[in-house]
């Protein structure tokens, strides 16, 4: 991957097919800021969709090492599913 270009919202507004054929073509991502923050980034759909198989991945292991934790520690590491979802939800945060 390339070095991001940084825009603002308002540059990227009058070029945004530029903007794509740049991910898309040359790898190149684009930060979008907005008042001077950073808000969103714009890659290409090969580069998005590798990100989400590494990070279903990630999650699948970190699931399977819970589980495997919990199977080793037997009735006294268990949880409920509730609880299982509140860890989830806390991991989100």
């Amino acid at each position: 991957m390339s070095e991001p270009v940084t825009e603002s919202l308002a540059e990227v507004r009058g070029h945004v097919a530029d903007v794509v054929d740049r991910a898309h073509r040359e790898g190149v991502p684009t930060i979008i800021t907005r008042g001077g923050e950073q808000e969103a980034v714009v890659i290409g759909i090969e580069e998005y969709r590798q990100l989400r198989r590494f990070v279903d991945e990630a999650e699948d292991a970190w699931l399977n090492e819970l589980a495997d934790e919990s199977e080793r520690a037997g009735s006294a590491g268990s949880a409920t599913l509730d609880e299982m979802a509140a860890v989830l939800r806390h991991e989100d945060c």
